[in-house]
């Protein structure tokens, strides 16, 4: 099993790695500079010169990829912001809270109404139940998260006057912002669990615990559902990723001083520090959510684990013959 953890991490790496290439290669082609757009319009190309030059802009492609790599692994720096001339590690640690919040709280509704909402329709297959359900995840399946954040911005703050429209000052203002993400997700959520249930529940080994005389609920919980939790707990770890990624539409919507806000505004300026620190850090989320749920499912999955620990039997096998010989 712990062959199988090192492989996943050995990928995570590589993978954050490639994020990291790929995003410094995506700034370096982007028209357009950053210099200019510190300095303003107004500067001669005498002081633009100047400043691509402090900025390290005029380096190689690989210089630059280089110091920064150095610079990150090395002294755990993620730059400075070109506007503000902060440090960027800190105002990511001051924001990073704020989206995780947001983002945790929106995957806590996601479980909570797509998964038991999934295995009761798939229960009640074909019942006025299954049919709404149904028509709820295509909904919000569809609908665009920062459309749905505008409508129940329109609704509930401009309309009823119940919930504030934007800012981050307490509980009150995370409720529409956790709401868009919580739904969009709970469908995700429901059709992976609904899909998987069903297919569970057709096998014949559920059938045999019927004939059996063994209460359906038992059948249902203790067999099928149980059986279905890999398919569902991959859906989850992919959910987690996608509703962080709509976390960052939604907090411009909702004009939360999260990342998605940093990020935003770091592009518009071009500021970018900002964009590479922030793909970074959301980038290593995503990856570690996606390593706990293959580690998880590994755990569950029997065959996963029955297959690295043949591998470890052969390669001690082979070690044991090649020093006999």
């Amino acid at each position: 099993m712990s062959r199988y953890i090192l492989k996943r991490i050995g990928m995570m790496i590589f993978v954050v790695f490639g994020v990291l290439f790929f995003i410094f290669v995506l700034l370096y082609l982007t028209p357009g500079d950053p210099a200019r757009q510190v300095l303003g319009l107004t500067a001669t190309d005498e002081q633009v010169a100047a400043q691509r030059h402090l900025m390290g802009l005029d380096q190689p492609f690989l210089k630059q990829f280089g110091d920064y790599l150095y610079r990150l692994f090395f002294h755990f720096d993620l730059g400075t912001s070109y506007k503000t001339n902060l440090s960027v590690q800190e105002e990511i640690a001051k924001r990073v809270p704020v989206t995780l919040l947001i983002g945790s709280l929106g995957v806590v509704l996601s479980l909570l109404i797509g998964i038991p909402l999934g295995i009761l329709s798939a229960v009640k297959q074909y019942s006025f139940v299954d049919h709404i359900s149904n028509i709820f995840a295509v909904i919000f399946t569809s609908m665009p998260s920062f459309w749905f954040a505008l409508e129940l911005s329109l609704l509930f703050a401009l309309r009823l006057h119940l919930l504030p429209a934007t800012g981050f000052t307490g509980f009150r203002s995370i409720i529409l912002p956790v709401v868009t993400l919580g739904l969009g997700g709970a469908a995700a959520n429901y059709r992976m669990s609904r899909s998987a249930v069903l297919d569970e529940i057709r096998k014949d080994y559920v059938r045999t615990a019927r004939a059996k005389g063994t209460k359906e609920m038992e059948v249902i919980m203790h067999h099928a559902v149980k059986n279905a939790l890999i398919p569902i707990i991959t859906q989850v770890g992919n959910s987690v990723g996608g509703i962080l990624g709509g976390a960052v539409v939604v907090e411009n919507v909702f004009s939360i001083p999260g990342m998605g806000t940093y990020l935003l505004g770091a592009i518009n300026s071009r500021d970018y520090p900002i964009i590479r620190g922030g793909v970074l850090v959301i980038c290593i989320f995503v990856s570690v959510c996606n390593l706990l749920t293959d580690i998880i499912s590994a755990y569950i999955d029997p065959r996963i684990k029955s297959y690295y620990k043949n591998m470890g039997k052969k390669k001690a096998a082979r070690k044991g013959t090649v020093e006999t010989s």
